[in-house]
């Protein structure tokens, strides 16, 4: 992770030039253009092009609230995203003629429609479809049976949005639960395969498991038989990761270990095939049985008795559990699965909605400061349009809408690609234009290949796909009369201004990342030290895994917060580092303590268990003291002597019959204590370096 300065023109660099691979499928980007170039292609055969203008415009900005999940997830989302999109073009349509209505109604949609990052990305989604069809809808007021008709089209268009979403669920009603699977033994499968050197930058889950827990166990998860043996994949795949990672600390056989994770490598590979085409995992099988003779090989070659024969006999017990169960993994599963149900882990379960909203009411939230941008900002902006009658004005607020973001650098890279694309968009629609055939067919047939382009290209490069979007904007506009000429000029003049206010919106009230980073991170240090806590008592299994859960969600905000942090002026350099330094030495302590649960996991008792949990309480608590040092920005307490008590541990150790485990608990130890005086080094020279820039200011004024 970069330490670097701020820096304005690194930062419009990077964002012009990065890019993603696209993450859409391609049947996505079909469904989703069909179901805003169907309702107008239909509307035009038949007479009736304005209902399928309406009908095309719900589904085209709902479009973004068809992400990836289970059906009934899906399902809810979509109808969620078409009521909002029904009810705030229903206010726009009835208020948009009287000023002083149109302007409460924004400051309300604003407001509530920003408050709802709470609930995370999708349902962030839903408040900005609302605030954007709000104002585009109030720029053509119409009487109440004509608002009517016109909202329930809109919602039309949300819906058949949603129903191209489902319409697989009866051919693969397992599909997305498959897929998620599959992601994540894909996952496993790259870190069989990769070195300790690349190990290193590794997390201790990745946001591919946090993603499938939420989707086989989340609010919306599918029932049935074929559910249970999704589970025992989930779980089989937190521990294969476990002891991928306790394998890749052993000093020992480095030869016999590598030879072993490639064959186990393309066991995973071949499940992440079976559950991906949802087909018998034969192939996953064989290579099964080539693994499990190979293992025979290397054991009996090297005469092995020690740790490594006790990792690699736990890996291939795993991976035989997860191919027998992968067979079951589809909707023709007919075995029920020996387990109890899984709930999902506390760290990922939300509370109640009003509880949630409750808690965010204060000028102390992101999120509230967010609403309150939101509702402001588009009020202004359509009040702005409205007093310089800005042709199709409504871009102005709608812009403000998707520009402004809870962080300072997603509102400066949105509002400086939207105004990039929609530049781009100006020369890219005219020279299609030149070379289309003058026809209505030719330029519907235009509209979905650019439209396709925007779905596709959206989470790639935001810029590029903003380009493709204003040519289809532009050409949908030219159904109802627009000149396209004009209209790319407005959208222009309306984009720049509208991207120019919402920016200015965060920088007169804004909400600084680095002064909620050294939160962040002391949240990550008490997350860990919680799941120390939990390892302390091997018997409680269900506590390893939330508690884990729990360590991996505070790591990834803590890194999400340091990525924002590191994308704002004005952050100390200083600062920067520290968060760094915490971070990648906070990963190394993850690290030990994942493989001290794989050293659980593979035993039903430790040696000498009561001096080992007291060791474990005692770095567990330290560390606690070292997260609320750091929240408080205070010199932490004296370090216990973790050292005497590891070697103290070590010599009975020493005398254990269980040499085997005895040598692994006695490394893990070491390491722990090692990390631990590592993290309160760093954390300790925190206050130390903000002393000493305070005293150069008084020095030097």
């Amino acid at each position: 992770m970069s330490t670097r300065a701020y820096s304005l023109r690194a930062s419009v660099l990077q964002s012009l030039t990065a890019t993603k691979r696209p993450d859409v499928p391609p049947w996505v980007v079909i469904r989703n253009t069909a179901a805003v170039v169907l309702p107008l292609a239909i509307g035009m055969l038949t007479g009736h092009q304005e209902a399928g203008l309406a009908i095309g415009a719900g589904a085209l900005d709902t479009m973004f609230s068809d992400q990836p999940g289970p059906y009934r997830q899906r399902v809810w989302q979509l109808s969620l995203a078409a009521l909002a999109a029904g009810l705030a073009s229903l206010c726009g349509f009835l208020v948009g003629g009287e000023v002083p209505l149109i302007l409460l109604a924004t400051m309300a949609f604003g407001f509530f429609g920003g408050l709802l990052v709470v609930f995370g990305t999708d349902i962030a989604r839903v408040g900005m479809t609302s605030m954007i069809l709000l104002v585009i809808t109030a720029a053509t007021p119409t009487t109440l049976d004509h608002a009517w008709i016109g909202a329930a089209l809109i919602f039309a268009g949300g819906l058949l949005l949603a129903l191209f979403s489902i319409a697989a669920w009866p051919l693969q009603r397992y599909g997305p639960e498959r897929r998620a699977l599959a992601i994540v033994y894909r996952g496993l499968d790259s870190l069989a395969r990769a070195n300790k050197q690349n190990q290193e930058e590794v997390p201790a889950l990745t946001d591919a498991m946090t993603t499938l827990q939420q989707t086989l166990l989340g609010r919306h998860h599918a029932r049935g038989r074929a559910m249970e043996a999704f589970a025992v994949l989930l779980e089989l795949a937190e521990r294969i990761r476990l002891e991928l990672i306790a394998m890749a600390e052993l000093h020992a056989a480095a030869d016999v270990l590598a030879m072993f994770r490639t064959d186990a490598a393309r066991v995973l590979a071949a499940i992440a095939d079976a559950l991906d085409s949802g087909d018998s995992p034969e192939q996953a099988a064989r290579a099964l049985q080539t693994m499990q003779a190979s293992e025979r090989a290397l054991l009996d070659a090297h005469a092995r008795n020690d740790s490594v024969a006790t990792h690699l006999h736990a890996l291939s017990g795993q991976l035989a559990a997860a191919v027998r169960n992968a067979n079951w993994a589809g909707s023709l599963g007919e075995r029920r699965a020996a387990v109890a149900e899984t709930r999902l882990p506390g760290a990922l379960r939300g509370s109640s909605a009003l509880a949630t909203l409750r808690a965010n009411m204060s000028v102390h939230s992101v999120a509230f400061r967010h609403a309150m941008r939101c509702a402001v900002c588009l009020s202004l902006a359509l009040l702005v349009s409205r007093l310089w009658q800005l042709p199709h004005g409504y871009w102005l607020p709608m812009t403000a809408a998707i520009v402004l973001r809870p962080d300072f650098a997603a509102t400066f890279n949105f509002g400086l690609l939207r105004v990039v694309g929609t530049l781009l968009g100006l020369l890219l629609t005219t020279a299609l234009l030149l070379v289309t055939p003058h026809d209505p067919w030719a330029h519907l047939a235009l509209m979905a290949v650019l439209c396709m382009a925007f779905r596709y290209l959206a989470t790639a490069h935001y810029g590029i796909a903003v380009a493709t979007l204003t040519g289809t904007v532009v050409i949908f506009l030219s159904f109802e009369g627009v000149n396209s000429g004009t209209a790319v000029m407005d959208r222009v003049l309306n984009t720049v201004l509208g991207s120019g206010m919402a920016l200015l919106a965060y920088v007169i009230w804004p909400t600084w990342e680095r002064g909620r980073a050294r939160a962040a991170l002391s949240n990550m240090l008490d997350a860990y030290a919680q799941y120390l806590h939990a390892l302390a008592h091997p018997q409680q299994r269900h506590a390893h895994r939330e508690t884990r859960t729990a360590a991996r969600m505070a790591r990834t905000n803590a890194q999400a917060s340091l990525d924002r942090m590191q994308a704002e002026p004005a952050t100390p350099l200083a600062l920067l580092e520290l968060a760094n330094a915490l971070f990648l030495n906070g990963n190394r302590l993850a690290r030990t303590a994942m493989t001290l649960e794989a050293l659980l996991h593979d035993c039903d008792s430790l040696p000498e268990q009561t001096e080992v949990t007291q060791f474990v309480q005692r770095s567990a608590s330290h560390l606690h003291a070292l997260a609320v040092a750091l929240r408080n920005n205070q010199m932490p307490p004296p370090t216990p002597e973790l050292r005497q008590l590891q070697r103290s541990l070590g010599t009975l150790l020493a005398m254990a019959d269980d040499r085997v485990r005895a040598e692994q608990l006695e490394r893990i130890g070491d390491r722990l204590v090692d990390n631990v005086n590592t993290l309160a080094y760093v954390v300790g020279r925190a206050p130390q370096e903000s002393a000493a820039a305070h005293n150069n200011r008084r020095v030097h004024p």
